[in-house]
Parts: structure tokens; C-alpha cells; sequence
């Protein structure tokens, strides 16, 4: 299926960014170099950080940015012991190992810890170095920080701090890396309060005029001396346990720190305290309180650790002050700390790590090194098989930019000229590996930006087209350049067009470099030489063969034509999965198979050669099942009693695959469909008259309908346990019941009367098939308002693993204009919604520019003429008829509609709304379609996913008996005890407290405004808001007052473009958590519980007002912060006016000191700002910690991959008796091998994002799902041949499913279809 015109661009832009960085890596030492080279103190703020960024990239030439600051500190760590836990000598690490190296800078005073844990994962018993990784390779996992603070003698913590954690990327190394930077203990204050002559000065005066005949010639101390008392005095404190003491009166320290020092003192630890003498109090200063450190324990308590770091910096300090001044004393040091380096190897596994010959002699690191080194996460001192390690672990971790890695390696072996590095470097051009240089030549070959916005494919391969019509003799080098280009852009039409690139005649003749008088003989031994160059050219030198034969009726070349054709020789395996673009050889036979398949759909002149990959595949794993396709055209079917069955795609239906799957593995959902006759609807007339669902009675008609429904999922549901295969296919009936609502079965009647015949579907819209549910068509611009409507035409695109499913992800927020209003007494609300305040806010803005939107699908689908409109009314409550005035009889039933974040609680069919407001002004009808009837189907084919869940639901509680009535009259059955909630809604009215409780089915949160945690995004959910009411606005929050077992959390991603006027995807990230507590969320008597959400939204909105105030300090337009920008212009004048030569004239002097105190005023008020923002995120995240009661398991994620109007989806399920998650997509049911990477986290370029999640009660998980029951039974041979006819029907190969009811009125035609995969 190709996507709309346009919606490739995006994503093929983004993977050719030649700067584009991704999840890269560094080896152990180069993350030694990096520690030694960050300094937090010194960054740029917009500049990389070197620690935690990938390299920048150095293309075309251009210098990078800068790494580090101008006065950044280049570290001499020296190991501090008595924090430190350093590995044992020649020990190995164990799954118990944890290494600490605690470290201060000998320059900048400043503190790092490098933690080295092997204890997170248990089944990764292989740490690094080992045979097959010679160093630890790390990547980036996450930075928390804690910006500039003061300190002071109740918090002694660093004033800055910052944590990043990496992880090895070895499949089985569990080592994790957390470096922890803080700044120096001391501050400038206290160093200046200390070591100032001025303030020493003044200290030893005044101490005198107070004793002169006791301090009479006392010497005024020293800076260092100073320093080398306050020293004296923590190693003194060191020393034991025992507690020690300071006189006041002591003459060294009068005259040295005396009283002005005691908010240093007192912030070391030192306590004044006073003891009564026959003279009066005498005044003592204990010592800190440290506690000695003994074998193997380190100093573990604040204070301990505090004294430790000051002694060390005041070493650095007295150091210093001696090398700036000739003379003075000089310390003896008693203790000489010994460089970190060695102990940072020793713990990352580096040490001795192989090198080249020459750097074995000596390496000045501290040079200007290749950025290619950095881009690799090398060192120039790297052996070369190292570097190509290195290389390895990037293209492996991070493909997407393995032509900058290749680039890399290309330059490094062009300035070693190393056999080795030649040696890799040929292997990967001969095996079709391409670098940012070529891609970037490619691009320029044809004179187009490789960053150009509005270019696709179309705008490419034209401008190849053009290129070989303007200059036929250059066509060859011309495909060769576009060949680049599509591998880059992973673009199978471009690579399409250039691999088919053998036209013509001359054609042929060029690509083999012979001319028109070269004889056949010289032309057969040419093709004999290709094909022993390259076999993947086979089809080709074929090609070329063909038309040469043709062209000179030559029998040589023919007969060697005809020899090819045989069947070329065996593929490499690395040849063939690369063949394939297969980069995970651990893939799945079925996987396998589908990927040659989709690769033979998209370049089926070269299927032979993709075959030979296929077979060179399956003999290398020895694979049974790719063997039978090879020879049957069909992967083996098993089946498995301890494994779910898949359900095979019957067309567009990957959504309701997903959703029925969810269904099946919901215990008692589950048992009361299988035995449904016990609870089915008997439909007499008193049941009728008492019956309500959704808050409006039911038909007859509708619960027939329902009953017809359920026992279509009893028979789905008996074939997933008892199918022999490890597929079904779903029956039609099924998937129509499902996905269409029964108040549009009409419109689809009628549609079926007037299709033509085809592949069976639901009906079409604008002349293509509806096979499942489908987004809104496109929305108009403007300037369409007066032109004929056409909806979004839904097109078939080619199958790729990233798939190609029409179906919208949910509908964007509606547009509604009313007011909220609210009837005393707590009934109901007219129109409450439980949303978060963000989307409150986008719908305000939408609302504001609603003459702008287009017009409701509703209005365009109105009946042109009144002929038209009144066949329609008469027809019955049909959806088409809901711009006609409701009658009195179903005025107040759509009133009391229960409303839970914008929807009813079920589908309420047959009901007409009220327009929410005047419709819009119809399109002008065009000549075309006041001769067509009405297209009725599209308003059946609007529904979004989450229609689809309300419809079944709806559905089963309709096809059900109530167990008991409420006072509103709302039946009462396991439905809704298992999967509705109530709400509470709370209004601080003029007039008084309201109240409303109702139905919720989901809890909608919103990821629109970037990427948040799940309980950030609940959180929009119930948070306060304001809420107009006829008095004015008053704040409204919501609680829930009742949760269901199986809570569900819609995901709303689809959003409205006010400037494009178009629908588009939020790809935001959703961070999940295995167990989330709601205990924060109930609706309770306890006031402490609201007071905590109160003062949770109170610091919310302080957060909310720090950040738009960080966000316009933070940035301009020439991506740069206002601080930099001023520091930039300030130097620009000093420049111009010390040039001489310069023709400008700088009048005021004080324009340089004016901007330096403005960027300094504005840096410190965006620390100021950062550092409030990082304590309210912290409030908030431990505001609930403790509130645990309500404890609720993750179960299912549903996931979407595509745009808002296409894509594919699929389910993870957790299996919690076996502790696995399974992957349901279409018919494979396949085992996570690594959920934390494929569920919890995001790809960055084409994510997989969640829409929808289910969290059950964790304390009834055994009893509420189940997600695997099998009871395998074989049916007999004439019964298969049966099934296997209805599946061929299909073009599937599983066993039908349910009932074969057929569809009433001919909805579904007799033909059969091609199955479509859910790819």
C-alpha cells in the first residue's frame, strides 16, 4: 500500500540527513578521554556535550562544533580511597560485582564517581573483555542533574551536580556505567572568606586591638597557612573516632580564622559549644564527627564524605597558591594521591588495552585528534583491529548512520595505510557498503540538496530521467548515482529504477563497455566477467544479453543467455541476507519468508536472484519450513498447545486482529462468550421495556444483531483453542459485525446494491474498497470550500515491514464551542468531558479559528437534492439523517447520554444528536454528483479505533440479560463491571460544590505537546482545569469514585494542523511503567489526599511559568541562548575596536561592560530558573510515593506505526503465569526477546508508538486473564479440505472461524480475495 502523495518525504529527509546523530556508542577508553575532557563548569549551551552526545559529524569539509568550552578544565583526576571500592588485582567481574572509583581534580578541585555495576542482569554472564568484545562498548542511556544551588550548613550538598548512565552493548555483558559530576565543595565564597590577605588582614587586626599584649607580635598568617589549618584540622578529625575539640582562644586560630569564619566552619561540621570555668565559659569548636574507616568500608555518611573532599581541595588549593608565589612555606604532604587513570581502566576492563606499535612508546592524547577517531568512539592510539571493532559496534548499534561510520573508517585507513584497514575497507565497498561522501557526491550529481524539503522519490527519479535524456552516454554513471541515493533513502522505487537499468541496446552496450563493432565473442568472455564480478547483477547481464541477441539475431549470445537462465550458482549467506536487507540473521523463518516475499513484490524482474538469497538461507539454517516454501509456495503450518494462535489479515483488519486477540485473553470475557446461552437476551417484551444500554432503550432489531455478534466471537474464540495450525483465518461475518455499527448496516445494504463486483469489503469510498476502519477523508484547504469535496482515497501500497494498514489511529479533539454546564444536585452534566487541560487549551484555539475549518464530513455527505433527503428520512434512524431536528421521544434519551472524555459510553446508534452547532454552508454540488446517489458509506467508514472498542461492547451488553438495573435504569452485567469505571466530577461553583459521577469505558491522555511519562500523562486526565458555567469559570477536577479490573488508557495522537488544515500523528514517546498506582487518582474522604493534589497542581503551574520564561531565555532565531548572543556581540565589538583597519566607530565605551553584566544577569537567572525546575520535577515525582494500595499490572500495548491515515498495527501481550511478552502481528504470535527495547522504549525515526494500554488489578491478575488456552483437535480430512477451500477463498491459510452465517442483503459478494499481510 503507497502512502498519500507527500507523506513519504518526511520520513526519507530524515534518513538522509548526513549530520543526523543516533543512538552511537564509545568504547571504554574513549569514555575515559570524553571524562577527562567534560567540564560541566565550561560548556557552551547549546553546544555538544561530550560526554553524553554522539560525535558531530565531519562532512563536506566542514568543521564541527565545538565540544568543549574555551576554558574548559582538562582533568587530572587523583583517586580518593576512602570513597573508592577499586577492583581486586587480575580479578574478573562477577553477577555480584559493583566498582566505585571516587576521584577530585588536582586543577578545578572538581568531583567525579565512576560507578561500574554487573549486577543488573542476570542471564548476561559474559562481561566485557572477553573473545568476542576486546573492550566494553557503552551507549547512552540517560542524564539527570541537579542545577547551582548555595550551600549551607543544613544541606551540604555539592551546589552542582549531574549524573549520566551508560550501558555495554554486548548481548551479554550486564555491565552499567553511571558517572556522577559534581562541583567543588568549596565555593568561591568560602575560599575568598578564608584565603583573602584583606580579610586575614582584618581578622588578625581585630583580634589584636582586642588582646594586643597576648598577640603582641604575632605574625599575620599566610593565605596557604590559613588553608594548612583548616586542613590540620580535618585530618586531625580523620584520624579516629574519638571526639575532638579546638579552643577558641587558641592564637593560631584567632589570628587565622577566629569568629568571621565560623559559617565555613560551621558548614564543615565544626559545633561551637561552651563549658563553665571558675573564670566564667570557656568556648571550644568540636571537630566534624567522622567516622574512621576500616578494610573494605567506605565513608559512607554526608558528613564523612563532605570532610573528605574539603581536605583533598584544600591540598589543591595550598598547592596552587604555592607554584603562583617563589616563596613561602611549603607542605609536607603526609598523604600524596595517586592518579585515578589506572584505577578508571582497571574498572572499565581497559587496561593495557591493544595499542599501535607507536603509541606503545608514547601518545599525547591531548593533541588535536581526527574527528574520525571520535565519530568511530576510538582513540588514535587504537590497535587496527580495534578500529575496526569500533566500527563494527556503531554501524551495529546505530545503522542508520553507517554511511558516516564507513566515512570514517575510509579516512582513518587513508591516514594509517594500514594492509588491515585496506583489507576491511574493500570488503565493505565489495559488499555494497556506501559512505556519506558518496551519498553526498550522488546528491550533487544530480545538482539537488539532500536536505531539500519538498523532495520524494518522483522529484528524484525525475531528475535522473532528466539527466539521462540531456546525456545518454553518461545513463550508467548516472544509475549508479541513483542506486546511492535509494540506499540511503532505504527507497524501494529508486532503487527500483536504478537496478532495471538496461532499456535498450545502446544501453546494454554501455553498462558492459563494448561498442557496436566489438564481436559476440569479445561480448560473451565481457558478461562471463560481470557476472564473476558481481552475481548480484545477474538479471542484468540477462537483460543485456536479451536485447544484444535480439538486436544482432546473434545464437552465441543467445546460448549464453539461455545458460544464465539455468540458475546462477550459490549465493553467499552474507551475500544473501544483505540480498534481503535482513541485518538480524536470528529472525524468524516466517519473517524471512515474508521479506523475500515483499522484496519480490517490489522488484519482481529480479525474484530469480532474491530466490537464490532465500535458498543460501535456508540451507545455511538448515530451515524445513523455508525448504517447503521453496518448493510449494507455502510456509509450514505448526500448531502448538502452549502457544495463542495468530489471525491471518482478511484485508485491513491488523486493528481488529489485535483488538480480538485482546478479547480472547480476558478470562472471563472469554468463558462468558464460549458459554453465551446462558447469559443470552430472551427479548420479551417486558426485558425490552426495561432494557437500557448506553442510556437509551434497545431494539429488537439491535439485539438479534448483538446475539448474531457474540456468537460470531463464540465460534472465533472456540478455533483459537482447538485450531490444529498456528493461524485462523476470521470470518467476514465477523469482521462486518464488528466494524460496522448497526445503524449504518442500511447504508451498506443500499451501497452493495450499486457496487460493482470485486474482492469482498465493506463498500467503497470514492471508488476504492473499505476493508476495515478507515481515517476521515482529507480535510479541504480554503480555497476547496466551493469546489467539489473529495474525501482522502485510500491506496494500495507495497507491503514492507513497517506495514500498510488504513486505519485511523483515534479521531482528533472535537470541535466544540458550547459551554459546560452542570444541573444541581450532582445529575449529570450536558457535556462533561474528562480530558486533560492541554487538549482543553488546543480546542480553544481550534475554536477560535472554526471558520476556517471544513466543513463535517455530515454536512458534505448530505443528499443534494430534496428527493435524495427525503428517501433517506423515511428509511428510519439511520446516522445520514442526523442534521434533521430530533423527535420529542428522543430528546431527553440523548440527553442522558453518559459522557466520559468526549464520548458516549457506548455507541448509541440509533439515536440523533443535536448539531453542536449550525452546520457549515455545503459545498456547491458539481455536475458529477448530483447524478450519483448519495455515498452513504463514507459516514459508516469514519469510525476510528476506539469507535470500534465502544461498538463491541455495545454490542455484547445489548446480545446480554441484565444482572440488575441502577436508578438511572442503565442495565448492570459483567461487561460493565469488567471494563467500566465512575468518574467524579467536582465544580467549585459560585453557588456551591456540584458533583457528577458517570461511566467511563477508557481514561484519554494526550501526548501532543512532546514526550511524558504515564503518569504525567493520567495526570492531564484529572488535574484541575476551568470550566465555563452560566456564572462565570470555576475550577473542576476529576476522581475516580469506582475502578474497573481491566483499565484501559487511550492514547490520543491524532491532532489538527490550524495552518496546514490537515490531521497529523503525534509520534511523541510514552514512557510505561510495569505498575502504576492510582491510589492518587480515587475519590476519597481522606483530606490529606487532596490536599497533595492540590499542591501538586500548584507547583505544576509554577513549572508551567518557569519553563516559557527558560524557553524565551533560552533560545533566538539563530539557534543560540540570549546569554550567548550577548557574549558574541560583546566580543564582536572588542574586535572592531581594536581594528585598526575597520571603518566603524564604537561611541560608547561601555557598551562591551554593559552587555558582559547583562549575559552574566541573564545566565544566572536561567541557572536560578533550571535549578527551581529541577526541585519541583522532584517534588512532584516523590508528591505520591507513598500512595501504593491500588497497585495495577501493565497487560497489553497497543501498538500503531504509520501516519494518521495509514499504518499498521499490531499487540504486545504479557503473559504473566510464564513471566513473557508475546508480539500478536496479524498471523504470528512470536516471544519479545527484548521488551525494555521493543515496548517500553522508541525508535527515533520511524517509532512504533502505543495507543492504546490495558492495566489489570494487580491483585486479581490469575482470575481476570489468562492468555493462552489450547486444546488442540484435528479435524478430519473432508472437514479440512472444507476449511482449506474457504481460507483459499481468502488467500489465506488458516482454518475459518466461527459460524459461516453469510451477511444479510448481499453485503458481502460470493467472489473470493486476496489475503493482504499485515506488513
Amino acid at each position: 500500500m503507497t502512502s498519500a502523495p507527500g507523506s513519504s518525504t518526511t520520513a526519507s529527509s530524515v534518513k538522509l540527513k548526513l549530520t543526523l546523530e543516533g543512538p552511537s556508542g564509545k568504547t571504554a577508553p574513549r569514555l575515559i578521554e570524553d571524562l577527562l575532557r567534560y567540564d560541566p563548569a565550561n560548556t557552551f549551551r547549546n553546544g555538544r556535550n561530550v560526554l553524553t552526545d554522539p560525535p558531530p559529524h565531519v562532512v563536506d569539509d566542514r568543521p564541527p562544533l565545538p565540544s568543549v568550552g574555551p576554558n574548559a578544565c582538562r582533568h587530572k583526576y587523583m583517586t580518593k580511597p576512602a570513597q573508592s571500592l577499586l577492583p581486586p588485582l587480575d580479578a574478573r567481574p562477577t553477577p555480584n560485582t559493583c566498582y566505585k572509583v571516587a576521584s577530585f581534580c588536582n586543577d578545578c578541585r572538581c568531583h567525579l564517581d565512576l560507578f561500574v555495576d554487573f549486577r543488573g542482569a542476570p542471564s548476561r554472564d559474559r562481561p566485557c573483555p572477553n573473545q568476542d568484545f576486546p573492550l566494553h562498548h557503552f551507549r547512552y542511556v540517560s542524564s539527570k542533574s541537579r542545577p547551582a544551588r548555595e550551600p549551607s550548613d543544613s544541606s551540604r550538598g555539592h551546589t552542582r551536580e549531574e549524573q549520566h548512565r551508560f550501558e555495554c552493548s554486548s548481548p551479554c555483558c550486564p555491565a552499567t556505567v553511571t558517572v556522577s559530576l559534581k562541583s567543588p565543595r568549596l565555593t568561591q565564597d568560602h575560599v575568598t572568606l578564608l584565603a583573602d590577605p584583606t580579610l586575614i588582614k582584618e581578622r588578625v587586626q581585630r583580634e589584636m586591638d582586642a588582646a594586643p599584649e597576648r598577640l603582641r607580635g604575632f605574625p599575620i598568617a599566610e593565605p596557604a597557612t590559613v588553608l594548612g589549618n583548616v586542613k590540620q584540622y580535618l585530618s586531625d578529625a580523620m584520624r579516629g573516632p574519638e571526639q575532638k575539640r579546638l579552643n577558641a582562644n587558641n592564637k593560631r586560630f584567632l589570628t587565622s580564622l577566629g569568629e568571621p569564619c565560623r559559617p565555613v566552619l560551621e558548614y564543615l561540621g565544626f559545633k561551637s559549644v561552651e563549658e563553665p570555668t571558675d573564670d566564667g565559659f570557656q568556648r571550644f569548636w568540636q571537630l566534624p564527627q567522622v567516622k574512621a574507616v576500616e578494610d573494605g568500608v567506605q565513608y559512607q555518611d554526608d558528613l564523612s564524605v563532605l570532610v573528605d573532599d574539603v581536605d583533598k581541595e584544600l591540598m589543591v588549593l595550598i598547592d596552587g597558591l604555592h607554584k603562583a608565589s617563589s616563596g613561602g612555606p611549603h607542605m609536607i604532604r603526609a598523604f600524596h594521591p595517586l592518579p585515578s587513570i589506572k584505577d578508571f581502566e582497571r574498572s572499565l576492563g581497559s587496561l593495557d588495552y591493544d595499542k599501535i606499535p607507536s603509541a606503545r612508546r608514547a601518545v599525547d592524547l591531548t593533541a588535536e585528534e581526527s574527528p574520525f577517531h571520535a565519530g568511530l568512539g576510538a582513540l588514535p592510539d587504537f590497535s587496527d583491529a580495534l578500529l575496526v571493532f569500533a566500527y563494527e559496534r556503531q554501524r551495529i548499534c546505530d545503522p542508520d548512520n553507517r554511511p558516516y561510520y564507513f566515512d570514517c573508517l575510509q579516512e582513518l585507513e587513508k591516514q594509517r595505510g594500514s594492509e588491515a584497514l585496506q583489507t576491511k575497507v574493500a570488503l565493505m565497498e565489495s559488499a555494497g557498503e556506501i559512505s556519506a561522501s558518496d551519498i553526498l557526491k550522488a546528491y550533487q550529481y544530480f545538482q539537488i540538496s539532500p536536505t531539500q524539503k519538498d523532495m520524494d522519490d518522483e522529484y528524484i527519479i525525475g531528475c535522473y530521467q532528466s539527466r539521462a535524456s540531456a546525456a545518454p552516454l553518461q545513463v550508467e554513471s548516472a544509475r549508479q548515482q541513483l542506486r546511492v541515493i535509494g540506499i540511503a533513502r532505504q527507497s524501494a522505487a529508486v532503487q527500483s529504477v536504478a537496478s532495471n537499468r538496461i532499456s535498450t541496446y545502446e544501453e546494454a552496450l554501455i553498462w558492459l563497455g563494448a561498442e557496436e563493432a566489438t564481436n559476440d565473442d569479445y561480448i560473451i568472455t565481457l558478461l562471463r566477467f560481470k557476472l564473476e564480478e558481481s552475481s548480484a547483477d545477474l538479471p542484468l547481464l540477462r537483460r543485456a544479453a536479451s536485447l544484444i541477441a535480439d538486436k544482432r539475431n546473434s545464437l552465441a549470445v543467445r546460448h549464453w543467455s539461455d545458460s544464465a537462465n539455468a540458475g546462477p550458482e550459490e549465493m553467499d549467506v552474507g551475500h544473501a541476507y544483505r540480498r534481503l536487507g535482513i541485518e538480524d540473521r536470528t529472525l524468524e523463518d516466517e519473517m524471512i519468508v515474508t521479506t523475500y516475499e515483499i522484496r519480490a513484490s517490489e522488484a519482481p524482474a529480479q525474484i530469480e536472484d532474491l530466490r537464490a538469497a532465500l535458498t543460501a538461507i535456508g540451507k545455511e539454517k538448515n530451515s524445513q519450513r523455508i525448504s517447503a516454501y521453496l518448493q510449494t509456495g507455502q510456509v509450514a503450518d505448526q500448531a502448538s498447545s502452549e502457544w495463542p494462535v495468530g489471525l491471518e489479515n482478511i484485508g485491513n483488519t491488523c486493528y481488529l486482529n489485535s483488538l480480538l486477540q485482546f478479547y480472547f485473553t480476558v478470562k472471563p470475557l472469554r468463558d462468558l462468550i464460549l458459554d453465551f446461552h446462558q447469559y443470552e437476551e430472551e427479548a420479551t417484551p417486558e426485558s425490552l421495556r426495561k432494557k437500557r444500554v448506553g442510556s437509551r432503550k434497545i431494539t429488537p432489531k439491535e439485539i438479534e444483531r448483538a446475539k448474531k455478534f457474540a456468537y460470531e466471537l463464540q465460534g472465533l474464540f472456540r478455533s483459537l483453542i482447538t485450531a490444529p495450525t498456528s493461524a485462523i483465518t476470521p470470518e467476514r461475518e465477523l469482521a462486518r459485525l464488528t466494524l460496522i455499527k448497526s445503524s449504518d448496516e442500511e447504508n451498506y445494504r443500499r451501497r452493495s446494491l450499486t457496487s460493482s463486483q470485486g474482492r469482498p469489503n465493506l463498500g467503497e469510498l470514492n471508488g476504492v474498497p473499505i476493508h476495515g476502519p478507515v481515517g476521515p477523508p482529507a480535510l479541504p484547504s480554503a480555497m476547496d470550500v466551493d469546489s467539489d469535496p473529495q474525501g482522502e482515497r485510500v491506496v494500495e501500497e507495497s507491503q514492507s515491514d513497517n506495514a500498510s494498514e488504513v486505519t485511523l489511529v483515534d479521531k482528533p479533539p472535537p470541535y466544540d464551542d458550547e459551554d459546560t454546564t452542570m444541573e444541581n444536585g450532582g445529575e449529570r452534566y450536558s457535556n462533561f468531558v474528562m480530558v486533560n487541560a492541554d487538549e482543553k487549551r488546543q480546542q480553544k484555539q481550534i475554536l477560535e479559528d472554526k471558520e476556517n475549518h471544513p466543513p463535517k464530513k455530515q454536512a458534505q455527505a448530505l443528499p443534494p437534492t430534496q428527493d435524495h433527503g427525503q428517501a433517506l428520512h423515511e428509511a428510519g434512524d439511520s446516522k445520514v439523517n442526523q442534521q434533521r431536528p430530533p423527535r420529542a421521544d428522543e430528546t431527553s434519551e440523548a440527553s442522558d447520554a453518559f459522557r466520559t472524555n468526549g464520548a458516549p459510553l457506548t455507541p448509541p446508534p440509533e439515536v440523533s444528536e443535536q448539531p453542536e452547532r449550525p452546520p457549515p454552508v455545503p459545498p456547491r454540488p458539481s455536475a458529477e454528483s448530483t447524478q450519483k446517489p448519495v455515498d452513504e458509506l463514507e459516514l459508516g467508514a469514519q469510525q476510528d479505533v476506539t469507535e470500534v472498542i465502544g461498538n463491541v461492547l455495545f454490542q455484547l451488553e445489548c446480545a446480554m440479560k441484565a444482572d440488575s438495573i441502577d436508578s438511572n435504569g442503565e442495565q448492570h452485567d459483567d461487561i460493565k463491571r469488567l471494563f467500566y469505571g465512575r468518574s467524579k466530577a467536582h465544580i467549585e461553583a459560585k453557588s456551591g460544590p456540584r458533583t457528577n459521577e458517570e461511566y467511563f469505558a477508557d481514561i484519554k491522555i494526550n501526548v501532543a505537546d512532546g514526550p511524558r511519562d504515564i503518569y504525567t500523562a493520567l495526570d492531564g486526565a484529572f488535574d484541575v482545569q476551568e470550566v465555563s458555567l452560566e456564572d462565570g469559570s470555576f475550577p473542576q477536577y476529576t476522581s475516580i469514585a469506582q475502578l474497573p479490573p481491566i483499565l484501559q488508557i487511550h492514547v490520543q495522537r491524532v491532532q489538527y494542523d490550524k495552518e496546514s488544515k490537515k490531521m497529523y500523528k503525534s509520534d511523541s514517546h510514552l514512557k510505561l511503567r510495569e505498575t502504576i498506582y492510582l491510589d492518587r487518582y480515587m475519590d476519597s474522604r481522606d483530606p490529606s489526599l487532596l490536599e497533595k493534589r492540590r499542591q501538586s497542581w500548584k507547583w505544576k503551574e509554577d513549572l508551567r511559568r518557569l519553563e516559557t520564561r527558560r524557553e524565551a531565555l533560552g533560545g533566538t532565531d539563530v539557534d543560540m541562548s540570549v546569554p550567548d548572543m550577548l557574549h558574541l556581540t560583546k566580543h564582536w565589538l572588542e574586535d572592531v575596536r581594536s581594528d585598526d583597519k575597520s571603518d566603524l566607530t564604537i561611541k560608547e565605551p561601555g557598551m562591551s561592560v554593559a552587555l558582559a553584566d547583562e549575559a552574566e544577569g541573564v545566565r544566572r537567572e536561567l541557572d536560578e530558573i533550571d535549578a527551581s525546575i529541577w526541585d519541583i520535577q522532584n517534588k512532584l515525582e516523590s508528591q505520591f510515593a507513598d500512595l501504593q494500595a491500588l497497585p495495577y499490572r501493565l497487560q497489553s500495548v497497543f501498538i500503531h506505526r504509520g501516519t494518521a491515515t495509514f499504518g499498521h498495527y499490531w499487540i504486545y501481550i504479557y503473559d504473566f503465569q510464564t513471566g513473557i511478552w508475546r508480539k500478536y502481528n496479524d498471523g504470528y504470535v512470536t516471544q519479545v526477546a527484548d521488551p525494555q527495547k521493543e515496548i517500553y522504549e522508541q525508535d527515533a525515526h520511524y517509532p512504533a508508538t502505543p495507543y492504546y494500554l490495558v492495566y489489570v488489578q494487580a491483585s486479581r491478575l490469575a482470575e481476570l486473564v489468562d492468555p493462552v488456552r489450547r486444546e488442540l483437535q484435528q479435524a478430519p480430512a473432508a472437514q479440512q479440505s472444507v476449511d482449506m477451500a474457504t481460507s483459499a477463498d481468502w488467500g489465506g491459510t488458516g482454518t475459518g472461524a466461527g459460524s459461516a452465517m453469510p451477511a444479510p442483503d448481499g453485503t458481502w459478494d460470493a467472489q473470493g480475495a486476496s489475503n493482504v499481510n499485515g506488513w
